[in-house]
């Protein structure tokens, strides 16, 4: 074993040796993967061995998508077979709720360039004859799924890794990690120390205790997972000598199921309820090759169900039952990228379909290290989407929540209850008592809406407008006609001080910094010119700035400023960044009435001369010390007030008593986000996103290509010479019951108008329209990939999706948010654009300007 190396990989799973290959073909050769005993001895070697490409996350569809057609190339290099069998599989729907979710997956498959279709029970069951199609009420069905050999593949990834000069070291456990002050990470093993400038955490079921090693508690938890194999079954047979192929793969929502040929029989899997964490505080080092007793009592009711929708199987014997480990992160979403507050120190854990995502983790880690950036938007797998309240309890809560619901629809306007409350402000029993529905945001429990008195503060969970319909309409009129108060600590909070903290700023935004007592709207982008944050800045004082944006991205934020920091020449050492999180609280009062309740609260003069719009001041409220904005995202005039949590009872009971003459009401996030799809404001996370630049994002006014070499300049400076291949609009929908959630197509009646080259949403490759109407496929067509199905339709072709959206309660209006050919995105005439909702295509035209103020009055008043 060397004694150097540039990278060292902990962990020899499928998920630790993709990684090795990736770097070692992104041209990183002086690279190591150690593993504690065999390739595989985790949970590799007793996965199921299932893949398919479909994930509630596109961008992670996306990667399951690029793991799926990795494997020939992986086969191709190393010699070694995956024994791949492509049979295709489908999702059962025994529901019309349940029909509505593969509609949604369905329609994003449209974009995605996924060759999905809705198909009738008696379809699935001609390619599954095991099943009774009277249980259900249709399936979707998509080519690209099945099963491979876990250790064949794993060995093929580790083959082809030797091949381009990577070194893997067995049968020698990693023991302790320590850092040296230049960044040199010291890999101490049971064989001597290896030191690396580059640390990959890939333990698998010993990831916690790797992270364990350099301080670090990662939120993931290992769960027993069972499946069955029966013996050899004659209709099995039968079927494979009369079609000459393999029987498909199925999903049952209801069962919590899923079930493929294995050999001359059935493999039969479970995401029981009754579901039971395996070692859930420590891992011990001395497990290995070895199975969990079976507990088949545990899955007995998906059984039941199971052999009462597939009858074929429950007369077959069983031959063995499989009980295992396998790691799961609290959202069942992988643990991907560099740890805040460490120096190149990697992850990539938690990857409990790694038959599925290995391959498309490892490229994106791969790209992360060599590049600096994964080259896609992995936001739902990188580390830094939890923050520290993802304690190994409250681990432990959501995981298992998470896994027994692994197969139950999640409904855009559900709340999951696992753990919660964790964190609360000091006005949550106030909320509660209000009659609030709370919500989880990073999580702190927010108000989303609040419910009539009288009526129990509850969602009605549903894909289509719900119960509360009504009260959120009613909180948006009464704050645009008088005033409303809702709370926003949900928002992330940060202080930059010190000298050189404006030069830092103006080298990571793209606005200019604002005078003293004024404030900014900035993106800030990567090297490549993508959106990677949206802040509000106000400068505070001298050489000190209050900055806000979205709470999800804390610790994303957090990563990428302490990346920056000045290591050398003047204001070196001396910008000081905090996160408030929780310890700054803050209120919001917004509508014409505002500026009339908030001057009976404090003793400056809050005139529109004295306090105009985006000004910042620090003035007691109610008594009490607070820092103001004048700026609302209800786009109405209004404030942002922010306090120390010491101070928020004091504040909100100060308003609620000077707002009753007003009419004042609390509103929540709900109807928040309604007012400021009225004004065209985008969100981050859903319409700024880092597979966007800023002109595409519609930031322009904010992008100052003048002020100084920021990050990202010169490519957002071609971005707009070229001019923006997409652009974010707004549409008004003529919808039913339904509004838009996100991720559903758009439609235009092109005909044979050439729209030039437009890159699919998540990276899944280019999509162009020639002359004669026709989609000229992208990079998958090189693949030999079929065409797709349902993205034209006579004149009609899938341009662009959507983002967000929902209804606009004070202008009555459906709307939505979204990107199409920037070439389009200015063309407002009706009848050019259909949105599809839940499988009907509705129409819908673009707004240009913001239907509500559209000039700003009313928020510069």
């Amino acid at each position: 074993m060397k004694s150097h190396a540039k990278a060292v990989v902990i962990g020899g799973g499928v998920v630790g040796c993709s990684v090795l290959y990736h770097l070692a073909k992104a041209g990183w050769t002086d690279i190591m993967l150690i593993e504690r005993s065999e390739l595989t001895s985790g949970s590799s070697w007793h996965a199921a061995g299932g893949f398919h490409t479909l994930n509630g996350d596109p961008n992670v569809a996306k990667l399951q998508a690029y793991t799926v057609q990795l494997y020939r190339e992986i086969e191709e290099l190393s010699g070694q077979s995956c024994s791949l069998h492509l049979t295709g599989g489908v999702m059962m729907a025994d529901t019309p709720e349940r029909m509505d979710f593969l509609r949604l997956a369905h329609a994003k498959g449209r974009y995605l360039g996924m060759d999905t279709e809705l198909i009738t029970p008696s379809e699935a069951k001609a390619m599954f004859p095991l099943m009774d199609e009277t249980n259900f009420v249709g399936a979707m069905w998509d080519p690209v799924e099945g099963h491979l050999d876990p250790s064949g593949t794993t060995h093929a990834y580790a083959k082809a890794a030797r091949k381009l000069g990577a070194e893997i070291v067995l049968r020698n456990r990693v023991v302790e990690l320590t850092q040296e002050v230049d960044g040199t990470w010291n890999v101490v093993t049971e064989q001597g120390t290896v030191k690396a400038e580059h640390v990959v955490n890939c333990g698998g079921l010993w990831a916690r205790e790797i992270g364990r090693m350099v301080g670090v508690e990662l939120p993931l938890l290992a769960m027993e997972h069972m499946y069955l194999l029966t013996e050899p079954m004659p209709e099995v047979e039968e079927f494979n000598k009369s079609t000459g192929r393999e029987m498909i793969g199925v999903m049952d929502f209801k069962g919590e199921i899923y079930t493929r040929q294995e050999r001359n029989g059935i493999l039969l899997g479970t995401y029981e309820k009754a579901c039971k964490p395996w070692s859930p505080v420590n891992t011990p080092w001395d497990f290995g090759h070895e199975l969990l007793q079976p507990d088949i009592d545990r899955i007995a009711p998906s059984l039941e169900i199971g052999f009462k929708h597939f009858p074929g199987i429950e007369k077959a014997g069983i031959k063995q039952i499989i009980n295992g480990p396998f790691t799961f992160a609290l959202d069942g979403n992988p643990l991907v990228g560099p740890v805040q507050g460490l120096t190149n120190f990697w992850c990539a854990c938690a990857v409990m379909a790694g038959f599925s995502q290995g391959g498309g983790v490892g490229l994106a880690l791969s790209n992360w290290m060599v590049h600096g950036d994964p080259g896609f938007d992995v936001w739902g797998m990188d580390v830094a989407r939890f923050g520290e309240w993802a304690t190994l309890r409250y681990t432990n809560a959501k995981v298992r929540e998470n896994y027994s619901r692994r197969f139950s629809i999640r409904f855009p306007n559900e709340e999951l209850p696992a753990a919660r409350p964790a964190q609360t402000t000091p006005l949550y029993d106030t909320m509660l008592a209000n009659n609030a529905v709370m919500g989880d945001s990073w999580g702190l429990e927010t108000p989303l809406w609040f419910a009539p008195k009288g009526t129990e503060p509850k969602d009605i969970v549903s894909f289509h407008r719900s119960n509360d319909f009504g009260p959120i309409g009613e909180e948006v009129r009464a704050t645009r006609e008088k005033v409303g108060v809702t709370e926003i600590a949900n928002f992330a909070k940060y202080e930059v001080s010190g000298p050189g903290s404006e030069d830092f700023l103006n080298r990571l935004m793209t606005n200019r910094m604002p005078k003293t007592g004024r404030i900014v709207l900035t993106p800030m982008l990567n090297e490549f010119g993508r959106l990677i944050g949206d802040f509000t800045i106000a400068k505070a004082g001298e050489e000190r700035f209050m900055i806000w944006s979205s709470s999800a991205a804390q610790k994303y934020h957090m990563r990428w400023f302490e990346k920056h920091l000045p290591k050398d020449g003047p204001g070196a050492s001396q910008v000081r960044i905090h996160r408030f999180d929780q310890t700054l609280v803050g209120l919001s009062i917004a509508g014409p009435k505002s500026r009339d309740l908030l001057q009976k609260l404090v003793d400056a003069d809050i005139s529109t001369k004295a306090f105009r719009f985006m000004d910042f001041r620090e003035m007691a409220v109610g008594g009490a010390p607070c820092m103001v904005n004048r700026i609302t995202y209800t786009g109405d005039l209004g404030y942002e007030i922010w306090m120390a949590p010491a101070y928020q009872r004091l504040v909100y009971k100060a308003i609620k008593d000077a707002g009753e003459e007003f009419g004042l009401v609390d509103f929540g996030m709900r109807a928040l986000l309604s007012m400021r799809l009225e004004k065209n404001f985008p969100t981050w996370f859903r319409e700024l996103r880092p597979i966007y630049g800023p002109f595409e994002g519609a930031m322009d006014r904010f992008v100052k290509l003048e002020k100084n070499d920021f990050i990202g300049r010169d490519a957002a400076a071609r971005e707009q010479a070229e001019g923006p291949k997409l652009r974010r609009v707004s549409f008004i929908v003529d919808a039913a019951d339904a509004d838009v959630m996100g991720d559903e197509p758009i439609w235009a009646k092109v005909g044979g108008k050439d729209y030039g080259t437009v890159e699919k949403p998540h990276g899944y490759g280019a999509q162009r329209f020639d002359t004669d109407g026709k989609e000229v496929r992208g990079s998958r067509a090189a693949e030999g990939a079929s065409a797709v199905r349902g993205i034209v339709d006579g004149d009609w072709r899938v341009v662009g999706w959507v983002t967000s959206g929902g209804y606009a309660h004070y202008i009555k209006e459906s709307m939505a948010q979204g990107y199409v050919p920037a070439a389009l995105a200015a063309d407002e005439s009706a009848g050019l654009f259909e949105i599809e909702i839940l499988g009907s295509r509705r129409p819908a035209r673009i707004n240009v300007e913001p239907p509500f103020d559209p000039s700003g009055e009313k928020m510069r008043a």
